[in-house]
């Protein structure tokens, strides 16, 4: 087992274009064993494909991803022993489940492609067992459908358990669930991170997902990260604008909400200078003539998603601080 606090999966300039859209421009991000990062962000900010670049199914344009320090295998067979390793959990826990399929065969499907030895009887059981479905007897000749969304997903996180991975990259993991449920599968995933150290990527649009799960926050905007750090830091005194808008639209947020100019911008026309600053309500305010300038034309360094940091002019000077 990796040692805590080791860095398990590093993103090192990651950059993956489609075209002329930059979907991700550019990203360092160290995932750790034994802790949950919340990758957060609107929709469209590249979370997705960065996640899916993590995992070996899309190739980065450039820069390169590292497990235990090595870049990913180039061949099928080198990225299917890899994602032994590093396991998806989707959205959907519906989609993910054929209907067809008995529980039983769901969870020992991956055991089967990656001939895990040992009793598969017993290893499918354990697998259940540690996703909180309890007896597994019990569940192994259900079908989807004969299941609730919270045992459809604990269905889908002992698929990947079966495999003894070392971290989860979990797209919206509760997102379809019922809100008396998403707590059951948030506590779920932070009992495998203490008992077993397992480390995970929560990918979502939800500030207040991340507080209840998080270790570490980072925070996306049009393909970079533009903060991150501990999630009580980020969360209780955000430095970013972006991320400081994200917060003040929660429900139980004390502050007015920020409004944003515009819609999400588009990846194939990224802005010069900060790529947020169309759209930022401290430049909309009046900034100094100084600080605008640079927000306008002079681009930011990469933040290194491993550490705390911010990415803006405005902060950089003293200016980014007022809500």
């Amino acid at each position: 087992m990796t040692p805590r606090d080791s860095t398990l999966l590093r993103a090192s300039d990651v950059a993956v274009h489609f075209g002329s859209a930059r979907a991700v421009d550019g990203v360092e991000l160290d995932i750790r064993a034994g802790e949950i990062i919340a990758l957060v962000g609107e929709s469209g900010c590249g979370k997705t494909t960065l996640a899916r670049t993590l995992l070996g199914l899309q190739k980065p344009t450039s820069g390169q991803v590292l497990y235990e320090g090595k870049p990913l295998a180039s061949s099928n067979r080198g990225l299917r022993e890899y994602r032994r390793h590093a396991q998806l959990v989707l959205q959907d826990p519906t989609g993910a489940l054929n209907p067809r399929h008995s529980v039983y065969e769901a969870v020992a499907e991956g055991l089967r492609i990656h001939r895990v030895p040992g009793d598969e009887r017993e290893l499918v059981a354990s697998a259940l067992s540690r996703a909180g479905l309890r007896p597994p007897e019990r569940f192994f000749g259900l079908v989807p459908h004969e299941l609730s969304g919270g045992q459809r997903q604990r269905v889908v996180i002992a698929g990947a358990l079966a495999l003894d991975p070392s971290v989860l990259i979990a797209d919206e993991p509760v997102a379809s669930l019922d809100a008396s449920v998403r707590g059951e599968i948030l506590a779920l995933l932070l009992r495998l991170r203490d008992e077993l150290g397992l480390a995970a990527l929560v990918v979502t649009h939800d500030l207040g997902l991340a507080w209840n799960i998080a270790d570490r926050v980072a925070v996306m905007y049009l393909g970079r990260i533009v903060e991150s750090g501990p999630v009580e830091q980020v969360l209780t005194a955000p430095q970013h604008p972006y991320t400081q808008a994200l917060l003040s639209v929660l429900p139980e947020s004390s502050t007015p909400p920020m409004v944003l100019a515009g819609e999400t911008p588009d990846p194939s026309r990224v802005p010069t200078g900060c790529r947020f600053h169309p759209r930022c309500p401290l430049l909309a305010a009046g900034l100094p003539e100084e600080v605008a300038s640079k927000c306008r034309t002079v681009d930011l360094p990469v933040v290194d998603g491993a550490e705390p940091g911010v990415a803006c002019h405005a902060v950089a000077v003293g200016s980014g601080s007022h809500r």
